[in-house]
């Protein structure tokens, strides 16, 4: 008996130190759960160290014990450390799979995709099962630019049911990146899985279905025949043109096709077919997404002025709305339902009072529009749109209907980690101010992942401050408002100050009262970080011959005008200097044309905010990243800040495309 009781008591403590290890692995995982807020996580890995802790300080050489502790340590940012602990932990007990994997990810962080797929593999050779070093390949592929065997990992990966965030996040992006040149049934299939994933950003995915869709249907043959019942049955077709902007005119020119067989149609029958209904929805909800961009000839338009002056009759005789849905639809094919005549009586039913499929064109078309220019009520600016045919008032762009996947964090953590500042003497809440927050997607991700943090959004379009003001109330973000210019200056001049500067996209050289760089430095004090880029788009060849036909014709931005300059670019675009300007996403929206070509960035003032943060008494170079996302040392990059600000053009950061970081010593 006196035996056997001191094989219990020495085995009790390895016992205590198993359940401490297996609580911090259950508190690790609770640390990791992409449900639970950043302070949740937070705490879970603090209660996840304090296990940790006491395991070791009974066992200092358990294996699996400093392991762990690597990855608290990797999570925290202690680099150095965590690659001490996991190599410890191999010393201990070599062949652990889970620890190369580790080692992985620490290659990773330290921005070494190369090393970080050797790990990965040794993992893998340990343990052939494991999908996170199957995942930890397919990421560091990515990161060295092989997409194409990557998005080949993270598909392996959802077959076998590992249908995690990351999963979905890396495949979208190499999706982006993927050359097609040829029908491929497997990818319309993973193209139909991801658009029909809720919570995804599928705006990103435009350019990766046209690729598809165009050799699908043989787009580049003259000789191919569309069939307008077969894409009526063609399922990555709707869903394409109910989620994305294709950027790809060959796809536009078989939309147009596509909406004017449908009208076609029901002129000739007086019937819009059920069968037609969704392909001709998923029409009408992309014809919006593009600022109603799509030309069409003068028959269709004829029909469909008759078709709204039909809807007026049918309202004023009190008709039903089951009797107006068809006309409806078709309407909104060719026009916001809002800019109509009888968009007035409209307001009397809800949108839910609508049957369920017509739901989301009602909302884009009409109810959304609505909300939005109620917002804009609240604004000087909105006197400027008085002026404005209904149907020349600017697009809201870039056109989006999903934030794009972060893992959540705080402002604070970002500066210790990322940028090696101090953060002890910063608020609890610190405020960030994007300058030039388009339609908002940026922002409202800054306020949506950084828990720490509230977001003034400033544009110049009213368009985009009241889409974003309704996406973001949509959303329920209570950290976050968009504003004018002009209230910007005001709340500044006032004396409120930002913790962190965004600079989005540049004031236009229309804005002729705003100087970014007096703003700046008059919104940051000592401590604040201003972040920036130091490209400016939209400034492709095809961009420069447009704004000068612009400023020779004096023409104004109404839709007429910008319909006719795309239509001029559409029919010769098999010449060089307009390709640079057929790949770009915003040439397929009136929206995105508006900004381009008659509200231009003025590099006038990156140039001046450039020469603001070139002094080294005031303001120090932190960090600099290049167009694939890679740290540069900053010396260099420096040295190139001091001679741009000097007038060497020569050794200028302008047009780099870098990413760069400035923090303000005083």
């Amino acid at each position: 008996m006196q035996a056997q009781h001191h094989i219990q008591a020495s085995e009790s403590p390895q016992a205590h130190v198993a359940r401490l290890v297996l609580q911090a692995n259950l508190a690790y995982g609770e640390s990791n759960n992409g449900t639970a807020s950043f302070v949740q996580r937070l705490k879970a890995r603090h209660e996840c160290r304090s296990y940790l802790d006491e395991a070791l300080a009974q066992e200092p050489d358990h294996a699996a014990a400093l392991g762990l502790l690597g990855r608290v340590e990797l999570d925290d940012g202690q680099l150095e450390k965590a690659h001490t602990l996991f190599n410890a932990s191999l010393n201990l007990q070599p062949g652990q799979a889970q620890q190369y994997a580790n080692l992985g990810y620490w290659a990773m962080k330290s921005e070494r995709p190369a090393l970080a797929e050797q790990y990965f593999l040794q993992a893998l050779e340990f343990d052939r099962q494991s999908a996170a070093s199957f995942c930890g390949v397919a990421h560091a592929k990515r990161l060295q630019g092989q997409f194409d065997v990557a998005y080949l990992h993270y598909r392996k990966l959802l077959e076998s049911g590992a249908h995690w965030d990351s999963v979905y996040s890396g495949m979208v992006t190499c999706a982006t990146h993927l050359d097609i040149t040829k029908a491929d049934a497997a990818l319309a299939q993973d193209a139909i899985a991801l658009l029909n994933k809720s919570g995804l950003p599928h705006q990103e995915l435009g350019r990766f279905v046209a690729a598809i869709i165009r050799q699908q249907y043989d787009l580049d043959n003259p000789q191919a025949q569309i069939f307008l019942d077969a894409a009526s049955e063609d399922e990555l077709l709707i869903l394409a043109l109910e989620k994305t902007l294709m950027p790809d005119p060959a796809v536009e020119e078989l939309a147009a096709m596509l909406r004017r067989a449908v009208i076609a149609e029901v002129a000739h029958t007086a019937e819009l077919r059920e069968s037609l209904q969704p392909l001709t929805l998923a029409l009408a909800r992309y014809a919006d997404r593009t600022g109603y961009a799509l030309c069409a000839d003068e028959d269709e338009e004829r029909l469909v002025d008759t078709l709204n002056n039909s809807l007026c009759a049918q309202i004023a005789m009190g008709e039903s709305q089951d009797a107006m849905t068809a006309s409806l639809i078709l309407s909104a094919l060719y026009g916001a339902l809002f800019h109509q005549t009888f968009a007035v009586h409209l307001g009397q039913w809800n949108l839910v009072d609508w049957p369920l499929a017509m739901q989301p064109v009602l909302a884009a078309s009409y109810y959304e529009r609505a909300t939005e220019e109620a917002i804009k009520q609240n604004f000087d600016e909105k006197a400027d749109e008085l002026c404005l045919d209904k149907a020349d008032v600017p697009q809201a762009w870039p056109s989006w209907s999903q934030l794009a996947y972060h893992v959540g964090s705080s402002l604070k953590t970002l500066m210790a980690e990322e940028l090696q500042l101090p953060t002890d003497s910063l608020p609890a809440t610190l405020r960030i101010l994007v300058c030039g927050a388009e339609s908002g997607q940026r922002a409202m991700e800054l306020a949506h992942y950084l828990d720490d943090v509230e977001v003034i959004a400033v544009d110049e379009s009213l368009a985009n401050i009241a889409k974003a003001t309704r996406m973001a109330d949509d959303m329920g973000m209570d950290n976050i408002v968009f504003w004018p210019w002009s209230i910007a200056q005001r709340f500044v001049a006032d004396g409120h100050k930002v913790h962190w500067v965004e600079v989005g996209r540049l004031p236009s050289t229309a804005m002729t009262d705003v100087s970014l760089a007096a703003l700046v430095s008059s919104a940051t004090q000592n401590g604040a970080v201003v972040h920036m880029h130091t490209a400016v788009a939209e400034q492709t060849e095809g961009d420069r011959q447009i704004r000068k036909l612009i400023s020779h014709h004096k023409l104004q931005p109404t839709r007429t005008a910008l319909r006719q300059l795309r239509r001029m670019v559409l029919t010769n675009k098999h010449d060089n200097h307009w390709q640079s300007l057929l790949n770009e996403a915003d040439f397929y929206s009136l929206g995105g044309c508006r900004d381009r070509w008659f509200r231009p960035q003025d590099v006038h003032q990156l140039q001046e905010l450039m020469a603001l943060v070139s002094n080294e008494v005031e303001w120090k170079l932190v960090k600099a990243r290049d167009t694939d996302g890679h740290t540069l040392a900053t010396a260099p990059v420096q040295k190139q800040v001091q001679a741009e600000a000097l007038g060497s053009e020569v050794q200028s950061l302008m047009g780099q495309g870098l990413s760069v970081y400035f923090a303000k010593r005083r």
